[in-house]
């Protein structure tokens, strides 16, 4: 039996086709195609039409692969932009409509939980206490674990694609524009210690100082990792538990930060529509780094698009196999 997952995202739609084999989940497919369904979108009108447009056809596309690899159910949720939006009905109307997708729209807190599956799903040690980073187009979720469990899970506004749009205004970027897109991360990430202790979280247990580990997921951070193996052809197997020196995340941003976009989309591993997301992406790394004390990240590929088959599952199915 083959399940579907769709992940929507403001910047990158996902598609995942996979069958459990024994307490594995074995992907068949695995597509991405990065729309910005973000990309324009404004509090009054919502998302754009030509980023609708954009994901209308990348959805009919991913339709067509999910008819004919014979999945039989499929589960499609969307995230940041789709919540916020003013005409989300519509936009989830149409995608009936023209591909026969049902979208189911979750919070940050069902985001941030089934992406924790996801990623837990591919990472080699889950004991202790770890703090775990999802980098997303529209927001940023962030989950602290003990042992594999959940102990809060906190959204924030904080997506490379509202960044991006706000600040990026030179090319290469200037300073000013990198000092106003740091100063508004550094902002949030203070605002996430704060709620996580009104939650009741202690942030020190969750820094590098006691022991406590980061971990990243999402096109940022995956980037990051290809970039920094100097990786030919993109390999989720080494991509997956890598670990990534702060010093080595500082450094390509100093280089990739001095580059002008056309020199970025030629960067090896730069995914295409990412060049200039990486930018802010990489501030939110670094500061989040930096605020939590952490001198390195372990990296994961997985996340919502692999929690939302693994909760559907569970609890028969624990892990990825590839």
């Amino acid at each position: 039996m083959r399940y579907a997952s769709i992940d929507v995202g403001t910047n990158t739609l996902r598609l995942l086709i996979a069958e459990p084999e024994g307490r594995n989940l074995k992907p068949v497919v695995y597509k991405r195609k990065i729309t910005r369904l973000g990309g324009g979108y404004t509090e009054g009108a919502g998302i754009g039409t030509e980023a609708a447009a954009r994901t209308f056809a990348a959805l009919e596309e991913f339709r067509g692969e999910i008819d004919k690899t014979g999945a039989s159910t499929v589960m499609a949720f969307a995230t940041s932009v789709v919540r916020r939006a003013a005409n989300r009905e519509w936009f989830t109307d149409e995608v009936r409509r023209r591909a026969g997708i049902d979208i189911t729209v979750i919070s940050g807190d069902e985001e941030a939980r089934l992406s924790l599956a996801g990623v837990l799903s591919v990472i080699d040690d889950r004991r202790g206490r770890k703090l775990v980073m999802d980098i997303g187009g529209g927001s940023t979720e962030f989950i602290a674990t003990q042992d594999g469990a959940a102990v809060g899970a906190w959204s924030m506004e904080m997506g490379v694609v509202h960044l991006t749009e706000k600040h990026l205004k030179t090319d290469p970027p200037s300073e000013d524009d990198l000092a106003s897109i740091e100063e508004e991360v550094k902002g949030i990430i203070s605002e996430l210690k704060s709620r996580m202790r009104r939650d009741g979280v202690e942030v020190e247990e969750y820094s590098g100082g006691r022991h406590a580990s980061f971990v990243g997921t999402a096109g940022t951070i995956t980037t990051l990792a290809a970039i920094d193996q100097d990786l030919a052809v993109y390999d989720r197997a080494r991509i997956n538990n890598y670990t990534l020196k702060k010093e080595r995340i500082t450094s390509i941003y100093r280089y990739i930060a001095g580059l002008t976009l056309e020199e970025r989309e030629r960067v090896l591993n730069l995914e295409k529509g990412r060049e200039d997301l990486i930018i802010p992406g990489t501030a939110i790394t670094l500061l989040a780094m930096d605020a939590f004390g952490f001198t390195e990240a372990k990296v994961s590929d997985a996340g919502l698009l692999e929690g939302i088959i693994i909760d559907r599952l569970k609890p028969g199915v624990v892990a990825l196999k590839y």
